[in-house]
């Protein structure tokens, strides 16, 4: 009995080992398995500061491991491009530490304000930011308010510490784009390409030519919900070196010290019709006007521009403009879409806006006449590319309904501003035909043929477009 109970305790023992060493093993893999995945979370907190999670999203990949080479997207968006003025003699003055301290320090104030209106850096390029906001131009232009904002509070703390203020430029574009991964086998890279971000840069680096913070593109101005709700007043039409079609460009003047932004809105009728009666070439009374401008605000640089330029032209004779208004504009193959009834409008609208600019140029403005065709123009086309949208699932046919939309708010307004006869006419002849130019640049030779392309792609997918 004893030896058999000795025995049974040696049986036992083992077991109990054995038993013992499972569970310590298990508790080890349990162990390791927590820090692997503790391990893969902050590793994957680390790329999502390489490669933002939104732009994961954009790409329709659920990890950073899921990124391949070449894998692209296409989206509207509001493309921002900030730039830090006179970086070069600042950076000078620097050490190669102090200059990164510094860049470090100025963008660690602007990344949360863009996160913050659902924007996604793209890429720092050194003390540049370039953004992207996928869901409205509201986004981008409240963003860019409230970069200037912070930018105020980063520079008073540099005046306490003895450091000279900065200042910075940013532009915005809406338009389509390309998002997507660029490089090699080893090193590859998330970016943004298109005709829309090249505008974008140029559009920051007008903003040293203006003396303007914020400038925004024709495109922007005509795809926010409510342009009112920001202090907004048209600069310039002006050609841009790369692109064949000139635009208009906007200054966003809300973050001006309140001074100076209480005057220029005080005096933005005034610079208003200045600006146009200046590209009428009616100089005279574009002097006279802006003379009151520069009374009421005498630190209005753009005011003051435009004044000298009247000067320069009773002078020399030059004119800055981009020649609509005199030559017109011209059909070009490049404009055809294809589709019968699409450009048989487009040529109308054209024909129609050169015969207004000439009503203009002779005084002989016809408003009735314009509004009437611009009525017929929409209720007839706009069906049209409706139903094409519909029948061949256009994924975009939200946006280019909104333009729709927003074209037809933005004439209809005018033609109320002409009916309360309270503005001069020729300056509101002069806004519808920057409203029609705009609209023809930006909307009918490049939205109107990027939908047309995708309905040919898709009822004619072996004869594909040859720019796809």
């Amino acid at each position: 009995m004893g030896e058999e109970k000795q025995t049974t305790g040696l049986a036992e023992h083992p077991v109990l080992s054995s038993s013992d060493g499972v569970q310590d093993i298990l508790h080890k893999v349990i162990i390791a398995h927590q820090q692997a995945l503790k391990l893969l979370q902050e590793t994957e907190n680390a790329y999502s500061r390489l490669v933002p999670h939104q732009l994961l999203k954009l790409l329709e990949v659920k990890s950073i491991v899921d990124v391949k080479l070449g894998d692209q997207v296409e989206r509207k968006m509001a493309i921002m491009f900030s730039d830090i003025r006179d970086f070069t003699p600042l950076s000078e003055s620097m050490t190669p530490a102090e200059n990164f301290e510094f860049i470090n320090s100025y963008l660690s104030q602007m990344e949360p304000v863009i996160g913050k209106h659902r924007g996604i850096i793209d890429k720092f390029i050194g003390d540049a930011i370039l953004a992207l906001f996928e869901h409205d131009a509201d986004d981008a232009v409240s963003g860019a308010i409230a970069m200037l904002e912070r930018l105020n509070y980063y520079n008073a703390g540099r005046i306490r510490a003895g450091y000279t203020p900065i200042q910075v430029g940013i532009g915005i574009n809406t338009g389509m784009v390309m998002i997507g991964t660029v490089g090699g086998l080893n090193r590859m890279d998330s970016t943004v390409i298109g005709d829309a971000v090249n505008l974008t840069a140029r559009l920051q680096e007008a903003t040293k030519t203006y003396h303007a913070p914020l400038i925004i593109s024709q495109n922007v101005y005509y795809d926010l919900s409510n342009p009112g709700q920001y202090h907004i007043r048209l600069l310039d039409r002006i050609r841009v070196k790369g692109k064949s079609q000139p635009l208009s460009i906007y200054e966003v003047f809300d973050n001006d010290p309140a001074e100076l932004r209480s005057s220029k809105v005080a005096c933005q009728p005034l610079f208003d019709e200045a600006i146009a009666f200046y590209h009428l070439k009616d100089i005279p009374r574009a002097i006279e006007l802006l003379k009151q401008c520069v009374e009421l605000a005498p630190n209005d640089i753009p005011a003051l521009m435009y004044l000298e330029r009247c000067y320069e032209f009773q002078a020399t004779g030059q004119h800055w403009s981009t020649g609509e208004l005199d030559i017109g504009l011209l059909w070009k193959d490049e404009y055809f879409t294809g589709n019968a009834q699409i450009d048989e409008a487009h040529q109308q609208l054209l024909a129609k806006t050169n015969q207004f600019t000439a009503e203009i140029k002779l005084d002989r403005i016809r408003f009735d006449d314009i509004f009437s065709f611009l009525n017929d123009y929409t209720q007839n086309l706009f069906p049209i590319e409706d139903r094409l949208m519909q029948e061949f699932n256009y994924p975009f046919t939200e946006s280019h309904q909104q333009e729709h939309r927003r074209f037809i708010r933005h004439y209809q307004e005018l033609e109320k501003r002409v009916q309360e006869g309270i503005d001069a006419p020729r300056y509101l002849a002069f806004r519808i035909a920057l409203l029609l130019l705009d609209w023809f640049s930006s909307h009918a030779i490049k939205m109107d043929r990027h939908m047309t392309r995708h309905v040919q792609n898709i009822s004619n997918p072996r004869k594909r477009s040859p720019e796809q």
